[in-house]
């Protein structure tokens, strides 16, 4: 199966669904090539930052999962090998 490379940004505002986070991360894990978090703690947000290398479906079926989580965003940039 053909797949991309992706860098994934994740900032949580609400800290409560950090754990969530974690849970859906580990359940693609196989697909991480790369992992840092920063903690922003004068504007109370912490940022996330995954690269994957994975099948289209997966990078978006991940974002989507976080995406819906209260007090995250999370966006998905592409690279342009395949």
């Amino acid at each position: 199966m053909e797949t991309r490379v992706a860098v994934v940004g994740i900032v949580v505002e609400n800290t409560d669904s950090a754990e969530q986070i974690n849970e859906i991360l580990h359940e693609y894990s196989q697909y991480i090539i790369g992992r840092m978090g920063i903690p922003y703690r004068d504007r109370g947000v912490s940022i996330i930052s995954v690269v994957v290398d994975a099948p289209q479906t997966a990078i978006s079926a991940l974002t989507g999962k976080i995406g819906r989580l209260d007090g995250v965003s999370v966006k998905a940039a592409y690279s342009g090998m395949k």
